[in-house]
């Protein structure tokens, strides 16, 4: 007993032993490590004293939607500070382009952007003395990837063509910023989604271009009243009724062919006869009969509703329209006669009104340059429809006067407003506060530009910072009242149809009248 507690007494200091260098070997590796943290600490601070400018990281955000960042060479020199956020812009779309088959942004390299293929300088218009962006066009580079939101920070750009190109998603709200953009072609890509809303708060926005992509849905009844004069939206999915609108917007050209619109024609075309040149209407789902406004459509060159189902017969308002070039009515319902007036318009060459039911067409129609009357019912006339099919279709007639395609009757657009009926003692006050509440509906509340600029104000011009470039504020004359207000102004006259098409065209334009709406975001482009 005795030497078993001799033995563990024995154990004793060896155990007190190997926990005292334990220990002291526990400080000596902590105090090693503190030391060498310490030393990187040191070596890290000291590093950013020696070289204060390694590279400076930029990171952009237009209300949050940005999250990426984007590194630039401090060694770069910019000639100011337009330049540099140009810089910032297409090398930020650089990075977005997951394929540049043709290399036409191989040269986007450098401070020089105005040397970057596609990308044209200019002398600002707020302050002549520096160059700036102020157009991109890289039109059929085959391109794909998708259009970053640093785009905004082209303040000073006029136009952007990037049509025959493969990006996708949708517009960025950056777009906003673009004050002085006057031409946007995003045509033949694979844009999505609904009208791309962005646009319709474009102040200096004239020529609209976003045909053969993939958006859908509704028009929205702003864009009719943006002042703009050429606007193409055709090989889209867009659908539903043209809004009653349609008749306010200034443009000379406007082309909705291969959608999915339905409905009726609008009336309202006659109201555009002091612009319009062309109109291509072709392959919709239009089901109605050509509206006699069209007669008022003088200047109108071109017009194509082919490929539809346009019934009844031809109004004799057509026959005042004296500049028609080009008239194209071919694959419909149509029946009737085709008039000799018709045909002896003055500038008429090419006429197709093949594929319909007409039983008449008079011999003058014969003389044109281009014609096409096959598959019709006119007798003597070579690859016609048989008897059997014209006699059962010619056996329904058609009532275009008729509630059956419950079309709206024409509403002029509103001409200036006279309210007389405010007493005449009063001084001049009371015209402006009339004028002056219905001002600002055309101007949608336009957010500020995102503030977060990344570049202090300009250089040596002080004028405006660059998100507010020179905005033309010529907007909001005309067209700004919506069609609500002419109700009170036509109850006189009665002899206009019977009240039964009133009450359609008055209750259909306030729907769509809802603001634009922006829609989410679709999935990322999926890369290959």
């Amino acid at each position: 007993m005795k030497k078993n507690i001799q033995h563990s007494n024995n154990q004793l200091p060896y155990f007190f032993n190997f926990y005292t260098l334990y220990t002291i070997f526990t400080i000596f590796i902590n105090a090693s490590t503190a030391q060498q943290i310490s030393t990187s600490s040191t070596t890290q601070v000291t590093k950013v004293e020696v070289e204060p400018a390694i590279r400076h990281r930029q990171l952009l955000s237009f209300n949050g939607a940005v999250d990426s960042t984007l590194t630039i060479d401090p060694s770069l020199v910019f000639e100011n500070f337009r330049l540099k956020n140009a810089y910032i812009a297409l090398q930020a779309w650089k990075q977005a382009m997951i394929s540049d088959p043709k290399n036409i942004t191989a040269n986007w390299i450098g401070s020089d952007v105005c040397n970057y293929t596609g990308v044209f300088c200019s002398n600002a218009l707020d302050c002549p003395s520096q160059h700036t962006v102020a157009g991109i066009d890289i039109n059929h580079a085959n391109i794909a990837g998708s259009l970053p939101n640093e785009l905004g920070l082209l303040y000073d750009i006029a136009l952007l063509h990037i049509n025959s190109n493969r990006f996708c998603g949708i517009l960025p709200r950056s777009f906003l910023n673009l004050k002085l953009l006057f031409e946007l072609d995003v045509s033949n890509n694979r844009f999505a989604g609904k009208f791309p809303c962005i646009v319709l708060r474009l102040p200096s926005i004239k020529y609209l271009d976003i045909r053969y992509n993939e958006f859908e849905g509704k028009l929205p009844n702003q864009l009719f009243e943006k002042d703009l004069d050429a606007l193409f939206i055709n090989n889209n999915r867009f659908s539903s009724n043209l809004p009653e609108n349609i008749g306010n917007s200034p443009v000379s050209v406007m082309v909705l062919a291969n959608n999915m619109f339905q409905g009726c024609l609008p009336a309202s075309f006659g109201n555009m006869s002091g612009t319009l040149n062309e109109i291509v209407l072709k392959n919709n789902e239009f089901h109605s009969c050509l509206p006699k406004q069209i007669g008022m459509l003088k200047n109108l060159t071109v017009f194509d509703v082919s490929f539809n189902h346009i019934m009844g017969s031809f109004p004799e308002s057509i026959e005042e329209m004296v500049s028609l070039e080009h008239f194209d009515v071919s694959h419909n319902m149509l029946s009737g006669e085709v008039t000799e007036r018709v045909c002896r318009l003055p500038e008429l060459v090419q006429f197709s009104y093949g594929y319909n039911f007409f039983t008449n067409v008079s011999s003058q129609c014969l003389n044109l340059l281009g014609f096409d009357d096959r598959r019709n019912c006119l007798r003597g006339r070579p690859t016609q429809r048989s008897m059997l099919q014209c006699k059962m279709f010619l056996s329904r007639k058609v009532n275009c006067s008729s509630t059956s395609f419950k079309c709206a009757s024409l509403v002029p657009s509103p001409p200036p407003l006279t309210f007389t009926t405010p007493p005449v003692s009063s001084p001049p006050p009371p015209p402006p506060p009339v004028l002056l509440p219905l001002s600002p509906p055309p101007l949608p509340p336009i957010s500020p530009p995102p503030p977060s600029s990344p570049l202090p104000p300009p250089d040596n011009c002080i004028k405006n910072p660059p998100p507010n470039s020179p905005t033309p504020h010529k907007k909001s004359p005309p067209s700004t009242p919506p069609p609500s207000w002419s109700p009170p102004v036509r109850p006189n006259p009665s002899p206009p149809p019977p009240p039964i098409y009133s009450p359609p065209p008055y209750l259909s334009p306030p729907p769509p009248f809802t603001l634009c709406e922006e829609p989410p975001p679709p999935p990322p482009c999926e890369q290959p």
